[in-house]
C-alpha cells in the first residue's frame, strides 16, 4: 500500500510542477510558443481546459483556474489513494 501511495502522489506532484511551470510560462512573453512552452501546453491544457471554460477570469485578466485544478489534483489523488486503500 506504501508503494502505491508514494506512485501516485509522486505522479501527482510532478504534474503539479508541470502545471506551475506552465503558469509561470504565461508571465514571460513569447514563451508559450517556444518549445518547452508548447511541449508543458500539450501536457497540462488539456486538463486545465474543463476548469477554465467553468471558472471565468476575475476582472478578465486573472485567471484563478489553475489554482482550483491543483486543488481538485489534490483531492483526485487522495481518492484514489483510499480506493485502492479499500482493496488492498
Amino acid at each position: 500500500m506504501d508503494q502505491v501511495e508514494s506512485f501516485v502522489g509522486t505522479l501527482v506532484y510532478i504534474y503539479r510542477i508541470l502545471i506551475i511551470g506552465y503558469i509561470l510560462l504565461s508571465w514571460l512573453p513569447n514563451a508559450r510558443e517556444s518549445f518547452i512552452g508548447e511541449w508543458l501546453g500539450k501536457l497540462v491544457e488539456p486538463y486545465l481546459a474543463p476548469f477554465r471554460r467553468v471558472i471565468p477570469p476575475i476582472g478578465g485578466m486573472i485567471d484563478i483556474s489553475p489554482i482550483v485544478a491543483l486543488l481538485a489534483l489534490q483531492f483526485v489523488a487522495m481518492g484514489i489513494v483510499a480506493i485502492i486503500g479499500i482493496f488492498v
